[in-house]
């Protein structure tokens, strides 16, 4: 089971302090890209913070002024050359893994953005939950401009959600760069904040989250997954039943009582 206090990466920098996890892609001479054994290393993270309850929120950013550049064109794509079927619908699946363990994990997931953010980096950005940027911030799909379709790791399913069909069919069928005005503009960015910002305005919300109740910050992001194909009343119905959980929580007495008493309540995640 993972052990946040102790828990040491190869192929990342991490860090964990009052609930938050931070998680820093560290190979900023080349812009942050990933290779085989950090998508799977990033993967098996992911799926073990299913099981980490003291991490109540996770960041994930990038160091040297940039997010991430995507695969290695040297350490992935060279390889994929090379490979059969097999092995490349192997690694096509691997990647996907990444982003179901990063939507399944319970923790809140915030990317904190700052210059190249494309390929899959931008579907790490994609995948979080929620995202800051620098105006530096630049975004782009771009995997049609190497010849591959631009429905890799959930995007045809996850970004038309965020900006509408036809801003991400712009993006993935052109390969173009999205600024970070636009992003914000889109609904792709939350906020947009000045990089000597960036990592002080993520903390922040990380901070505001862990101290939240958790156990129903949990419940919002599996409902916010689950919801995407059911029809309204089932989504309501599914929602009437997540809420009457919560509702036995130990967090929910102690909300009302602090509210009667004029204070500000102390969350537990129980």
């Amino acid at each position: 089971m993972l052990d946040p206090e102790t828990y040491a990466p190869e192929h990342f920098l991490w860090s964990f302090e009052d609930g938050v996890a931070t998680i820093t892609l560290n190979r900023p001479d080349r812009k942050n890209p990933l290779t085989f054994e950090s998508y799977a290393e990033l993967r098996d993270l992911f799926r073990g913070l299913v099981y980490a309850r003291s991490v109540q929120a996770v960041i994930v950013t990038g160091a040297g002024g940039n997010f991430c550049s995507g695969g290695d064109v040297h350490e992935i794509i060279g390889p994929l050359v090379e490979m059969e079927m097999p092995g490349l619908l192997d690694f096509t699946r691997m990647t996907g893994d990444l982003v179901k363990a990063m939507r399944d994990c319970p923790q809140p997931v915030i990317a904190a953005v700052d210059g190249i953010c494309v390929g899959a980096g931008a579907i790490m950005a994609m995948a979080s939950d929620l995202r800051i940027a620098t105006p530096a911030a630049k975004t782009a799909f771009l995997f049609n401009r190497v010849g591959l379709a631009g429905c890799d790791m959930g995007a045809c399913a996850i970004l038309p959600r965020l900006i509408g069909q036809g801003r991400a069919s712009e993006l993935l069928f052109l390969g173009r760069s999205m600024s970070a005005e636009e992003g914000e503009r889109w609904g792709f960015y939350n906020r947009l904040v000045e990089a000597d910002a960036l990592m002080s305005a993520a903390k922040a919300w990380a901070s505001r989250i862990a101290a939240g109740p958790n156990f129903a910050n949990a419940m919002t992001k599996n409902q916010l997954n689950t919801e995407w194909d059911m029809g309204l009343h089932t989504a309501i119905e599914a929602e009437a039943q997540a809420q009457a959980i919560c509702m036995q929580t130990k967090d929910f007495e102690r909300a009302y009582r602090a509210f009667a008493a004029r204070e500000t309540p102390v969350f537990e995640g129980d």
